[in-house]
């Protein structure tokens, strides 16, 4: 903890002599927090699931944003590689594919002029705008024309969907499920 335990930031400091370590760094996992001395724990500020938000110490509620799982390095598996599944998502990463209708005609879903809208048209050969790919590390799904990420317009409040720049943000994460 920030200023030997008086802030509520969560920092990292190097501490050379171990025998003088105090309450305000020292932690234990009790079930799924982790706990100073005094019964704080370390929590995510404000219970957002934003990318850097910053991290706290404050008084257990025990909500999600306050619980952790220790997952050891030599444990940790490794993540999808081109061509393999990715399971969470149920799509394989870097292979290219189709999105086809179940409607009787059997249309594919297409980039209308390589704008950033979609539209369903028929498939007449290799067409690059009806090819998408799933990228492992922004785990969205991606244009093969221009790169650009499945989106929901205005950051998930409409229902239209079109091609954007990657921000990775919920509105871009699909997964799919047969």
């Amino acid at each position: 903890m920030q200023n030997k335990g008086s802030g509520q930031n969560a920092v990292i400091e190097s501490n050379k002599n171990l025998h003088l370590t105090r309450w305000w760094s020292l932690f234990r996992m009790q079930g799924q927090f982790l706990v100073n001395e005094r019964g704080k724990v370390l929590d995510i500020h404000g219970g957002r699931d934003d990318e850097h938000r910053q991290l706290i110490f404050y008084g257990k509620h025990g909500k999600l944003n306050q619980q952790w799982d220790i997952i050891y390095a030599d444990e940790w598996p490794e993540e999808p590689k081109k061509g393999e599944l990715n399971k969470d998502y149920g799509l394989y990463v870097q292979r290219p594919f189709y999105v086809v209708s179940q409607l009787p005609n059997h249309r594919y879903l297409d980039n209308l002029n390589n704008a950033n809208q979609f539209v369903i048209k028929s498939h007449f050969g290799i067409r690059k705008s009806q090819l998408f790919w799933f990228d492992q590390k922004t785990l969205t799904i991606k244009s093969m024309v221009n790169n650009k990420s499945w989106d929901i317009v205005s950051s998930g409040s409409q229902n239209k969907i079109q091609l954007y720049n990657t921000n990775s943000k919920w509105w871009q994460c699909f997964k799919y499920k047969d």
